[in-house]
């Protein structure tokens, strides 16, 4: 993905001293293709040495939110970003089309769809979802604290 792309923008705001660490990935939007995404995160997680909560909340979340698009969206692919800086991991997926409203929380045991984001809403500080731009699908984002900003 060419840098000043929807999920990797071409500036960050950083201060003086930071680093913020940045993987991305594009996976055809198939089922399998989330075992992918897990296998992948796991990867880039272990060589950032991301805590274990985090590690393991990381990895539902990649599988939530890509699962999510894969089975909600005609994307032919999705794309998936990881950016830590400081202490919190910011995970990024994005579709190539989505249904109209974008993706909402199940309201009880009987819904179907949308139990996952209540286990992504559990887990992380703050998760939401827009417009890619130009007609080009749904960026559906989690922010995840996680140990020291040394861990990764």
């Amino acid at each position: 993905m060419a840098p000043g792309s929807a999920l990797i923008p071409r500036l960050m705001d950083l201060r003086p001293g930071t680093e913020a660490l940045r993987y991305c990935f594009a996976l055809p939007a198939q089922p399998e293709s989330v075992a992918g995404a897990r296998r992948l995160t796991r990867a880039r997680l272990d060589q950032w040495r991301m805590d274990d909560d985090a590690y393991e909340a990381a990895v539902l979340i990649v599988s939530e939110l890509v699962t999510n698009a894969v089975v909600h969206t005609a994307s032919s692919r999705v794309v998936c970003e990881l950016r830590c800086l400081d202490t919190v991991l910011h995970i990024a997926v994005q579709d190539q089309g989505h249904q109209p409203g974008g993706p909402r929380l199940g309201t009880g045991a009987d819904d179907e769809h949308g139990r996952g984001l209540l286990l992504v809403d559990a887990m992380c500080s703050a998760w939401g979802s827009r417009d890619a731009g130009n007609g080009s699908g749904r960026i559906v984002w989690a922010e995840l604290p996680h140990g020291s900003e040394h861990s990764c």
